[in-house]
């Protein structure tokens, strides 16, 4: 059936079918209709327990589908342990010019510039309370693109404000490739820095009201093993909760012969697969699993999942693997690994 749909939905433009889709699974979830879209069941998963959540199990949806929190309830009724919306900024902002966004179809693929696009951090908090959902829920924040790189940390330290009293846990994208200099956040005294105020403003929330909100920070694919360790360093020193690896990648391996693969922006799927489960591999061996992984990146299969875990990770997300999988991989997923 999802086969089906995705036919049609992949004969129209880009951002269109993605609009469509994401209305239809509305329609179905307010008709009752859930089961019919073919995803898991929560009852079939295997419960995990990380960064103080308990999670119904271990599959999540990564951000970017839902950027601004208006699908909740019919995303999570296909049976995913957690939901992540956003990637969110302080203000609105309408992202890069269209085209944005291309399907590589033979490589199961994406490459997105979409540039943060989304109807502000206020916008997603509304209708966070207007859902019904009780699960676990991540928000990824951003900055705007006109902030600054030097005064990143203001949009950052804005966004947790905000998320916290409504997040399970929030996530801090510096790995998005297209808002110009965010990736150098990953390194130095720049990483320092940012997260030195994003504890602190952490700890004085906690005081605040005494809820835990656990903080984690997004880091990219296209790092060497010497960066990956120096990024661990830095999220050990600062106590930093959970890491999700990774966001999409710059690189074109895999994709070469595709006319799309000369468009810029960030490739994610079934190439950027390997690439991610080796920094996840890295990443758990610098960290020495002090850190939990939340491990995404080209999972389009059960036995990607599997690798991911075996790498390193704690949880997984899929994104660009649910476009072309649908609810069925979310229940080949969830309900494989808890056998």
């Amino acid at each position: 059936m999802y086969g089906l749909m995705r036919s049609l939905l992949f004969s129209l433009p880009t951002e269109t079918s993605h609009a469509v889709a994401m209305g239809s699974m509305d329609i179905a979830h307010a008709l009752r209709l859930d089961a019919l879209m073919g995803g898991a069941r929560l009852s079939r998963g295997a419960p995990v327990s990380v960064m103080g959540i308990d999670f119904p199990n271990a599959l999540g949806l990564a951000a970017g589908l839902d950027k601004n929190a208006e699908h909740i309830d019919a995303l999570a009724a296909l049976g995913f342990g957690f939901i992540e919306i956003g990637t969110v900024t302080p203000r609105p902002q309408p992202g890069n010019p269209k085209p944005r966004l291309f399907r590589l179809v033979e490589q199961q693929a994406i490459i997105n510039r979409m540039g943060f696009n989304n109807k502000g951090i206020e916008h997603a908090l509304g209708r966070i309370r207007q859902s019904r959902f009780k699960g676990v829920l991540g928000i990824n924040i951003g900055k705007n693109f006109d902030t600054p790189v030097e005064k990143a940390a203001d949009d950052y330290l804005i966004g947790l404000r905000k998320a916290w009293p409504v997040a399970s846990y929030v996530v801090v994208n510096l790995s998005s490739p297209n808002t110009p200099g965010l990736r150098s956040l990953q390194y130095g005294e720049d990483l320092r820095r940012l997260l030195d105020q994003l504890k602190a403003e952490q700890l004085l929330l906690k005081q605040a009201d005494g809820r835990r909100v656990p903080l984690v920070i997004k880091i990219a694919p296209d790092l060497n093993t010497d960066e990956v360790g120096l990024i661990a360093g830095s999220l050990l020193e600062f106590g930093i909760d959970g890491v999700t690896a990774t966001n999409t990648t710059l690189s074109r391996v895999g994709v070469e012969n595709n006319p799309l693969h000369k468009e810029a922006g960030g490739l994610s799927g079934a190439p950027l697969c390997d690439a991610s489960t080796r920094v996840i591999k890295e990443l758990h061996q610098a960290l020495g699993g002090r850190i939990p992984i939340i491990g995404v990146g080209g999972i389009g299969s059960l036995a990607d999942a599997r690798d991911k875990l075996e790498a390193g990770a704690s949880l997984l997300q899929i994104y660009t693997g649910f476009i072309y999988g649908g609810p069925p991989l979310v229940r080949e997923i969830v309900e494989g690994l808890a056998q």
